[in-house]
């Protein structure tokens, strides 16, 4: 769950370094890349509830420590919707279960690409209950992308055989996409009363205490190796999520959303370097379109975007 800052991401003496924003974006996802690789290592020797369970603890330590030197550790965690957070972190949770249980099934860069399905399945999910008013360009988008993951997914299913590790990794992944996309739309109402730290904090801390509870549930006794793995998965993300905050702070999000999808890069590139894995060609072509689909509804926003701010200017009286 990586789409979200710690602090005011609008400040706009800091908007004139937009390469620094670029490259502390490109930094960020390199960094949740390398996370989901750390998953990918620890396979299926950990139970995937332990595993998220050290992913949100040690997910806490950086951002508290970020949050006191930004001087908004007491603000930054108070909250008017308690059970708003809870529900939400009950929604990351499975979803970052089925995740980190696709990404020990699946090659690295198949298990990212099918993860690109969550902004496409957002814009539908924003519709349907957040009732935002979404036209027939972002609809063919999100039917081209969602075509792109099918592609995706044909070679794991086609055979019929659906009790293959492949086969369960790849609907693990899917699902993980979904209720990504509905922890999104939480996220969003969640905004319009709560600090973007506050969200942050509460979903590490609920998602500690959720996956405590599948403790009595096959956990194991890591070896040194596996703990050091499952202890820098957590200090990962928080470092990653810093280090998109700080993005958000040099250079608008419209021109930093793009990056996300360099995801694959990364993921191909230490997918063959650790694992010698290397994606079929119908990962490629369904994650191109995938992406295509994505970039294109960035630039449609960004367009829409930069139209009602002319809009507004228009109407501003001098």
């Amino acid at each position: 769950m990586r789409y979200a800052c710690l602090t005011s991401c609008s400040d706009p003496a800091a908007m004139t370094l937009p390469l620094k924003g670029m490259l502390l974006k490109l930094l960020a996802v390199f960094c949740f890349t390398g996370l989901s690789g750390l998953v990918r290592h620890i396979g299926t020797a950990v139970p995937a509830g332990e595993v998220v369970c050290f992913r949100a603890f040690f997910t806490i330590v950086p951002l508290l420590a970020w949050l006191a030197y930004e001087g908004e550790l007491k603000t930054a965690l108070r909250t008017q919707h308690p059970l708003g957070h809870f529900f939400r972190g009950l929604t990351g949770i499975c979803a970052m279960f089925f995740m980190f249980t696709g990404l020990a099934l699946l090659p690295l860069a198949e298990a990212t690409a099918i993860s690109f399905a969550m902004p496409l399945i957002s814009v539908a999910f924003a519709a349907l209950f957040l009732k935002e008013k979404v036209r027939l360009f972002r609809w063919s988008a999100v039917a081209v992308g969602l075509a792109g993951v099918l592609i995706i997914l044909w070679p794991r299913f086609g055979g019929g055989d659906l009790t293959s590790t492949a086969a369960i990794g790849a609907l693990a992944s899917l699902i993980g996409a979904v209720l990504s996309a509905g922890a999104v739309v939480q996220i969003r109402r969640l905004t319009y009363t709560e600090t973007t730290g506050a969200i942050v904090f509460y979903f590490a801390l609920y998602s500690t205490l959720m996956a405590l509870a599948t403790a009595p549930f096959g956990w194991v006794v890591p070896d040194i190796e596996t703990t050091a793995a499952l202890i820098a998965t957590g200090l990962l993300g928080g470092v990653a999520q810093i280090l998109m905050t700080q993005s958000y702070r040099y250079a608008d999000a419209s021109l930093l959303a793009p990056f996300d999808y360099t995801a694959i890069i990364w993921a191909t590139a230490l997918g063959w370097v650790a694992f010698r894995e290397v994606p079929g060609p119908m990962v490629l072509v369904g994650a191109a379109i995938v992406v295509g689909a994505g970039l294109a509804v960035i630039w449609r926003e960004r367009r829409l975007g930069l139209k009602r701010s002319r809009e507004r200017q228009a109407a501003t009286p001098e």
